[in-house]
């Protein structure tokens, strides 16, 4: 029994997908909702807003992601970040988890991976759950009824919670699975309920097929100047660098917190919503995001809440520090409506410095930037897992190894040709600590960080007398209008010069021990500019 509407030419059974229970093809969100309440995977929360829980996963399982190993893709993915899983064992999963769906209910959404038609992905998403399919239609991009009229999937990802892998047979490591066969254009995912897994999918797809085609794939945020989408700017970050934050500008129009591609007409938004942290999110900070967690159909995940008031613990972490709010850019006042713009005027890297030593702002060149792209620096913080007593470097290259499907060079030379022929701007945006590491100094003040990135956005910045950093040798502004000069030198915030002295020495050969590994792929000019 299918309800919904689909392309008749192209149902589940054309793809090998027979025996199930009732299927329902590209229900709206109210009919979503409807389903996930009458199959109690959730509660109705103020405003509308679906309260679920994802289960004993939290977040992504990044050990548990493979991609098959067939002839065709052998040369081109970067085996020492993707591991491998045998074409036959694929096989295997693709049966048994067929199989284990037969008379069960699933949920079809036809939807697009990018803003730009003329590179967007057609992709289906199957999912055993209804709020699956709220999610991924609130972060994708939806078809118009004519569109579905003629979609033709080109990739389909199946999503099955209840299925449960066996590691001898299917050649994974656990009972949870995320399995991409690009030669089948089929994902798999069983074991597991965090809806991030169904986003980050679509993601990986892009980053492996666009650069074939030119395109830069980014995990970066982007926004542009009201009235001129020809001034934009991206911001790269890991988690818990700032980067939807402060993209999220109420002076600039969001273009996507997120996803974007970087083609020869501009930047463009792989997705059609935002899946924003939560956790200490305040109305006072972020006033936007906050109102989205109480509007209609907005999906809260493992969010603690008033049983009774329903009303949501922004603070509570005792489920995961990973609480989450997914919902459509149309919630978002300042929002684009295409999810379209042009090439950025100024491109960004966000950094968390728990060791305290990096300026607050830093103007890199090309070859700099390409370091630093490269290197995709964070820092975990003393109390995030167990063991960690002080901070520890984290380098996630292209700030986003999980989901690089080919190497890192791939990606840094895109990124370099794009900014050489388009002439942008390269800062380094530290918005870590400062006046000590981590449990000795603060948290850089998010006013100056604002007032500093404005002033680069603006221009005003490049005009301004800099300095050359002995240590990591960018140039560093000495006076911005409206920020504490003192600020700007991260040795005169520390009490003893000396002991920070140490720690930017120590930091500088974190730096170039993780370094190493790309030297003997990289262009001369980004080896000259490496550190240590």
């Amino acid at each position: 029994m299918t309800h919904g509407r689909v392309n008749p030419a192209h149902r589940l059974e054309d793809q090998g997908i027979t025996g199930l229970g009732a299927v329902y093809y590209n229900l709206t969100e109210p009919v979503l909702l409807e389903e996930a309440l009458r199959r109690g995977e959730g509660r109705l929360g103020r405003g509308g807003a679906f309260l679920v829980s994802t289960g004993a996963h939290t977040g992504r399982s990044p050990k548990d992601k493979f991609v098959v190993r067939t002839p065709a893709v052998e040369s081109s993915v970067w085996w020492e970040n993707n591991a491998p899983m045998a074409p036959d064992a694929f096989v295997r999963l693709r049966a048994d988890m067929y199989a284990h769906m037969q008379g069960r209910d699933f949920f079809v959404q036809d939807l697009f991976g990018g803003a730009d038609p003329a590179h967007r992905l057609d992709v289906r998403l199957v999912t055993e759950l209804a709020w699956h399919g709220l999610f991924i239609r609130h972060l994708l991009r939806r078809p118009s009824r004519h569109e579905l009229d003629g979609f033709v999937p080109e990739f389909t990802i199946v999503n099955c919670p209840s299925f449960r892998a066996d590691p001898a047979r299917h050649g994974c490591r656990t009972g949870t699975v995320i399995a991409l066969d690009f030669e089948r254009r089929l994902i798999l995912i069983g074991g597991t309920a965090y809806a991030g897994e169904n986003k980050k999918s679509v993601f990986t797809l892009l980053n492996y097929l666009l650069p074939e085609r030119g395109i830069m794939p980014m995990h970066c945020s982007a926004n542009h100047a009201p009235g001129d989408p020809s001034d934009t700017a991206i911001f790269f970050g890991l988690s818990g660098t700032g980067k939807t934050t402060l993209s999220a500008d109420p002076a600039r129009v969001l273009v996507g917190d997120d996803e974007h591609g970087w083609s020869e007409r501009g930047i463009f938004n792989f997705e059609g919503g935002c899946y924003a942290k939560t956790i200490n999110l305040s109305p006072e900070a972020e006033p936007e995001i906050y109102a989205t967690t109480a509007r209609f159909a907005t999906v809260i995940e493992n969010m603690v809440y008033d049983p009774e008031t329903l009303e949501l613990d922004f603070g509570d972490d005792s489920l995961t520090a990973n609480t989450r709010s997914a919902y459509p850019l149309d919630y978002i006042s300042n929002a684009s409506d295409t999810g379209l713009a042009g090439h950025p005027r100024n491109v960004i890297m966000l950094t968390c410095d728990a060791f305290g030593v990096l300026p607050p702002i830093a103007r890199l060149t090309p070859a700099q930037a390409m370091y630093h792209f490269l290197s995709g620096f964070t820092s975990k913080v003393a109390g995030t897992e167990v063991g960690v007593t002080e901070p520890q470097p984290t380098f996630s290259t292209c700030f986003g190894a999980p989901f690089m499907p080919r190497r890192p060079e791939v990606y840094g030379r895109l990124l370099a040709d794009k900014i050489a022929l388009h002439g942008a701007a390269c800062w380094l945006v530290n918005t870590g600590w400062t006046g000590g590491a981590y449990g000795t100094g603060h948290r850089m003040p998010i006013r100056a960080t604002r007032a500093l990135l404005a002033a680069a956005l603006d221009g005003s910045l490049a005009v301004v007398p800099f300095r050359r950093d002995p240590f990591f040798g960018f140039d560093v502004p000495m006076a911005v209008h409206g920020v504490d000069p003192g600020l700007l030198d991260p040795r005169g915030t520390w009490a003893d010069p000396a002991a920070y002295d140490a720690q930017a020495r120590k930091l500088v050969r974190m730096f170039a021990a993780n370094f190493a590994q790309y030297v003997p792929h990289i262009d001369a000019d980004v080896k000259a500019a490496a550190i240590g």
